[in-house]
């Protein structure tokens, strides 16, 4: 029990900072325009001298920035997809995050169990299947594929679990190019909100005369850089996560091909022959039997 609140915990840990930081970045940008907003300075009022009115700052053109709602308005409307895909990177990540779990792709228990009994001629074809089919998890559907082939050849054997090994890659990796999709899609609707709120910049040029001016100017300016730093704080997670997972796959198929060899040690018709019956394949060797 301990072991797998360990190991849920370890899980969601990449997840979280994924999601402080993005929370960060967008907080950071907030401050940083509410700090630029405020007045640089205020005159102190001298005794016995006039007091002269410091004069207002022009409110026109500028992008007032107090909370995130209005960073997403001020942003023009491509903010309005780049929030959704931020939404929809936080809900595939965690569920990627509860479905890659090495208890559940990998069960340890049942691993041990299955191969220990399969070693003591205590199981029968039947008997195993049926375990493989109770347990219903990626690994004991590759077993269950080499159980099926009992007692035939070592090549047999290993086709079905190259097979079903594809079959259980397929599903692991399901949902990952939403996350691969998130992060090349995000910095282009940012770029187009850069180009669009530099066309508005040069259309307040080129008609209202707004050279010199500008306080005209900000809100085009102001446009094109939040799209620009929303599509990268969406973009760079989703980036980080797509590669995290992956490489995360990759380990459980490497793991999974080790024991399907060692499922074929103790099955298949000559594996006893050709390898001895103590000897067992390390986890991830790979075929190296040539066919006569």
């Amino acid at each position: 029990m301990n072991t797998s609140i360990s190991s849920f915990r370890r899980t969601l840990f990449w997840p979280a900072v994924l999601a402080t930081l993005a929370c960060w970045a967008l907080a950071s940008a907030v401050r940083g325009q509410n700090d630029s907003a405020q007045p640089s300075g205020t005159a102190v009022p001298v005794p016995g001298a006039s007091v002269v009115l410091a004069e207002s700052p022009v409110e026109e053109g500028r992008i007032p920035m107090k909370n995130l709602l209005q960073v997403l308005r001020d942003g023009g409307p491509l903010m309005i997809p780049i929030g959704l895909c931020s939404v929809i990177l936080l809900v595939f990540v965690f569920e990627r995050s509860i479905s890659l779990r090495r208890g559940r792709v990998i069960p340890r228990p049942f691993v041990k169990r299955f191969l220990q009994q399969l070693r003591d001629g205590q199981l029968s074809p039947e008997s195993a299947l049926d375990l493989c089919e109770k347990n219903r998890s990626p690994v004991a559907e590759v077993f269950a594929a080499a159980i099926r082939k009992w007692g035939r050849p070592a090549v047999e054997v290993e086709q079905a679990i190259i097979d079903a090994g594809e079959r259980v890659t397929n599903e692991l990796r399901k949902y990952l190019r939403v996350i691969n999709g998130v992060a090349t899609i995000t910095p282009l609707m940012g770029l187009l909100g850069t180009v669009l709120g530099m066309i508005q910049t040069f259309n307040t040029i080129a008609v209202g005369d707004a050279m010199g001016r500008p306080e005209m100017l900000a809100g085009g300016i102001g446009q094109a850089l939040l799209t620009t730093a929303g599509g990268l704080c969406v973009a760079i997670p989703s980036l980080i996560a797509y590669l995290y997972f992956v490489g995360r796959v990759d380990r459980l198929i490497t793991d999974i091909d080790g024991l399907g060899q060692r499922i074929v040690d103790l099955i298949a018709a000559d594996g006893h022959l050709l390898r001895g019956p103590d000897t067992e394949r390390p986890a991830g060797e790979k075929k190296t039997r040539k066919v006569a």
